[in-house]
């Protein structure tokens, strides 16, 4: 069955005739990727402040034209895909939404999910269609040249419709999902931001203040970080992600994030008692349930 502005959505058949990406970076150029790969995407636009990181993604075959006018971008889009920092998510619907088309659907990428569902509902005109995501798959790396069309393949991709949401619309964001590789879960807003503060912002966190807490030891007159090795630099490795995207992050899930900081104080807490009094016992313990937790990951 064809709608106006949405091409078949049948399980036999998928395609979207224009996709505009706000924000060409790893998360928007990687998804353009997926979908030229997949064959299921016609014109690609490319939408964002900087020239010269478009130009890259044109350059690259990310995108198949670039604007730096949103308006203009948007205009006969058929899927609008917002992949900026997630504070400035609900200024770029605003600004988008006059001039999108009856039907088209406006879906994101953004790691917290409340704070974007009541930054962009307010301004969602009624025949304009907006189903929440977030895929969970990204590098450190950032920018146009960062993309690449595997990123998502066996990765999942969790959905938050609201009361709002469409059914077609969401069957249509499945399937984009799916297109590219994604196992696409369906899941309650409160229950993503709470897990995504436990298994991506939480480590996050962790790294950045890590990071920071060795670069600052100063028993020494040198850089100490100068001495790292692999598992320091395996571990950290998640500290060099874009600045603006996780302050955005930490301030726009600071509830779900606190909760979590807290958990794991308690349980570092719980560690540096069993080093300071010595006991192999507990340590031992301690080590051996993180390990069997994380071995059952893999």
């Amino acid at each position: 069955m064809r709608r106006e502005g949405w091409v078949d959505v049948t399980m036999t058949s998928f395609y979207i005739d224009k996709l505009a990406i706000v924000g060409v970076g790893l998360i928007g150029g990687s998804l353009a990727l997926a979908l030229k790969e997949a064959g299921v995407v016609g014109h690609v636009v490319g939408i964002g402040r900087g020239l010269p990181n478009l130009e890259t993604a044109l350059r690259l075959g990310v995108v198949d034209s670039l604007t730096q006018n949103l308006a203009e971008g948007v205009a006969d889009a058929d899927v609008v895909f917002l992949a900026t920092p997630v504070q400035s998510l609900g200024s770029v619907a605003k600004q988008a939404m006059p001039h999108l088309k009856p039907g088209a659907i406006i879906t994101d990428g953004g790691s917290v999910k409340q704070a974007v569902i009541d930054a962009i509902e307010p301004h969602l005109r009624p025949d304009v269609h907006f189903v929440p995501g977030h895929p969970i798959a990204g590098t450190e790396n950032s920018g146009a040249e960062a993309a690449f069309a595997t990123l998502y393949r066996d990765r999942r991709c969790i959905l938050t419709p609201t009361a709002r949401t469409a059914d077609e619309a969401l069957d249509l964001i499945r399937r984009m999902w799916q297109c590219v590789g994604s196992q696409v879960v369906v899941m309650e807003v409160d229950k993503h931001d709470r897990v995504l503060a436990a298994i991506s912002h939480l480590p996050h966190m962790v790294a950045y203040a890590l990071v920071n807490a060795v670069g600052a030891y100063d028993r020494y007159d040198e850089n100490v970080l100068e001495y790292s090795a692999g598992g320091f630099r395996d571990f950290t490795r998640i500290a060099s992600s874009d600045p603006t995207m996780w302050r955005d992050i930490a301030l726009t899930n600071r509830q779900a994030l606190i909760e979590m900081m807290e958990q794991f104080e308690t349980f570092f807490a719980e560690l540096k008692e069993d080093i300071a009094i010595g006991s192999g016992d507990r340590l031992y313990e301690f080590f051996r349930r993180s390990k069997q937790s994380r071995d059952e990951i893999l």
